[in-house]
């Protein structure tokens, strides 16, 4: 089964992790959680969140998937160079990238989002438009059958379907 490199730090949206985390697994997939430096994270409702590797202990290589949980963590993560390239290589390599809520605000930032379509929460709606991408106001969007973007908890059930669908 599939190998996804899980992005995600502290201010995660909770439920915006653990569920779809959940439907991964129960598929047979295995997630690995990155962050700046191993050690744990805490969820804005309090998730405790181990990270398994820092960002300089990986190579988008070594995975089938990438997976970004919204909430502010998104935002933080996007600060740092090192977690931007690594998030532009899965969708340089068409691999498949799975982004819910702010999530795309990392999409953003590695300026990847040109010509493609998506979804997420409205407030970044002119963002996502003005890197380029074409806004579709949506419970879950697969564009190229590689990025799947959802806009809120409200739509985790249509997002946990389409991403584990994808990797069939």
């Amino acid at each position: 089964m599939a190998k996804i490199a899980t992005v995600v730090t502290n201010m995660v949206e909770d439920v915006e992790y653990t569920s779809p985390k959940e439907a991964l697994e129960k598929a047979g997939h295995e997630l690995v959680t990155i962050d700046v430096k191993a050690g744990t994270v805490e969820g804005k409702h309090g998730e405790k969140i181990v990270i398994d590797k820092g960002i300089d202990d990986v190579d988008a290589k070594g995975f089938d998937a990438l997976f970004i949980p919204g909430g502010f963590s998104p935002d933080i993560l996007r600060a740092d160079d090192r977690v931007v390239a690594f998030v532009k290589t899965f969708m340089d390599d068409m691999k498949p990238v799975f982004a819910i809520c702010h999530g795309p605000q990392l999409l953003i930032t590695a300026r990847t989002l040109d010509g493609r379509d998506a979804t997420g929460y409205k407030s970044i709606q002119v963002d996502l438009e003005n890197a380029g991408a074409k806004f579709h106001d949506e419970e879950v969007f697969v564009c190229q059958n590689q990025l799947v973007t959802s806009r809120t908890p409200d739509d985790l059930p249509a997002f946990n379907r389409e991403i584990v669908k994808l990797l069939g």
